[in-house]
């Protein structure tokens, strides 16, 4: 139904800096948010792409990079959750002849409704291969052939926008738009670099900061920005009062370095560990996290319990994929979780108070347990998210049902004590608790209805049409 969860980067320099090397630190500094491709577009050039990471660049890319040069451009980090990863579905997509823009998207969008607006508007009826990106972006094009601003084009299509989506554009005129769904699931941010005088839009402010530049705000949920050699533009295409901030984005997506809605995501993630030692007070001699996403959870709850923080589990950080993570990389995740080591003198024959952000299939969770704390006398299993049923359709790779853990083994059940009982079994723990809604909520430190958490409650009001659950097959094609 859908396409990617990612990051997205535009920089506009308004004193003629070449931004192609800001552009491809920037999109470094994302790497966490996909690692499957990347890309990037200035004006009146191709498309830039190429698979894996940004820094596995050959004597070849560095020499055609080094030859780009321009005062705008856009940038993209791809992790796929339903079209197939190769390079032709990277980002930046190339739409249209005239007008010729360039698209990057962080989000989900459902390819039945845009396919519907395409065929009732245009008469043109796209193939089923065609990306959700690719769709939002000929519906555009439609719009603007048709004498539309970029406002009345966003505007027109919205009602066909069921699902997330973050942008940056950039026209082939040299204009660098920004735009954020009205729900504001997914970040987006403005920053500034005094010194090269350049606007930068960013998935998160962590690229801000590798920048050295200043966040300047959030973008609003609802906003579209247009920057030229005029500076910015605010305007508006959709108001909403009910926003719904991905509470994953706070748990695990995110950078911890990284400001979303004001809030510091590793501060956050530190105050939720402290709830869940108020929810579970567990005796145990030390806290350790699962690396690396839950360490600050981990910490906040050994700074409330008063349990000594320990780093027990190591990951490899020297292999090609040492800090490659094991959620946004699924057919590749056992691999991952290998290559994390024990630290036997930390956790031999300790009661351990086992500290990670979300069990989503329960492979990573069953392999660390299983072979990497197989010498630990006990294992309590803590969870910062709460217990995850749902497919998510906004943008995470967990869109079946029947991939979830939770719901293979508990179905509807929704007595949390049962829950935790019936995952512990099946993980190999003495003990596992999950999180509650109101308990991630207040450690975030946004209301409950401000959070999107549809993976946790099935709740799918958020969106414009309640989605249709379908197989991994149906999502990939």
């Amino acid at each position: 139904m859908l396409q990617e969860h990612c990051g997205v980067i535009g920089i506009y320099s308004l004193k003629g800096r070449n931004v192609v090397k800001p552009l491809l630190r920037g999109l470094e500094s994302l790497q966490h948010r996909g690692q499957e491709s990347w890309g990037i577009a200035l004006p009146k050039h191709e498309p830039f792409k190429r698979m894996g990471i940004v820094s596995w660049m050959d004597e070849e890319t560095s020499r055609v990079l080094g030859s780009l040069e321009g005062n705008v451009g856009v940038g993209h980090i791809r992790y796929t959750t339903t079209s197939r990863s190769i390079l032709r579905n990277a980002h930046p997509l190339k739409i249209g002849s005239s007008p010729i823009f360039y698209i990057c998207h962080n989000g989900t969008l459902d390819r039945d409704l845009l396919r519907r607006y395409l065929s009732k508007e245009s008469g043109y009826v796209p193939n089923e291969s065609v990306t959700d990106t690719e769709l939002l972006g000929l519906c555009l094009y439609h719009n603007l052939r048709r004498g539309l601003s970029w406002v009345e084009a966003f505007e027109a299509v919205n009602p066909y926008l069921n699902g997330s989506f973050s942008l940056t554009i950039l026209t082939d005129n040299g204009e660098l738009i920004a735009v954020r769904d009205e729900r504001g699931f997914r970040p987006l941010c403005l920053g500034w670099h005094e010194e090269t005088e350049s606007y930068i839009v960013a998935s998160e402010s962590c690229a801000l900061s590798r920048l050295n530049a200043e966040l300047i705000r959030d973008i609003e949920p609802g906003e579209i920005l247009t920057i030229t050699g005029d500076g910015v533009k605010e305007e508006r295409f959709s108001e909403s009062e009910k926003h719904a901030h991905c509470a994953f984005e706070y748990t695990y997506f995110a950078h911890p370095s990284s400001y979303i809605e004001g809030i510091n995501v590793y501060q956050a993630r530190k105050n939720i560990g402290r709830e869940l030692a108020r929810k579970y007070p567990v005796d145990g001699h030390v806290v350790i996290p699962v690396p690396d996403s839950a360490r600050p959870a981990a910490l906040g709850y050994s700074e409330k319990s008063g349990i000594p923080f320990e780093e027990g589990l190591m990951k490899d950080r020297y292999r090609r994929k040492g800090s490659w993570r094991s959620f946004i990389e699924p057919d590749k995740r056992e691999e991952v979780i290998y290559n994390i080591t024990p630290i036997g003198h930390v956790v031999d024959g300790k009661d351990i108070i086992l500290i990670d952000d979300s069990i989503v299939r329960g492979t990573s969770s069953r392999i660390i347990v299983r072979e990497k704390l197989k010498r630990a006398r006990s294992i309590s299993f803590l969870l910062t998210f709460p217990p995850i049923r749902f497919p998510c359709y906004m943008g995470i790779d967990f869109p079946t049902r029947e991939e979830l853990l939770v719901y293979r083994i508990c179905g509807s059940l929704s007595d949390i004590e049962e829950i935790n009982r019936r995952v512990a079994k099946e993980i190999g723990v003495s003990f596992l608790g999950y999180n509650d809604v109101e308990g991630l909520s207040r450690g975030i430190g946004l209301p409950k209805e401000q959070l999107c958490v549809a993976c946790a409650t099935g709740d799918y009001s958020c969106l414009k049409q309640q989605p249709r659950f379908k197989s991994r097959e149906e999502m990939k094609s």
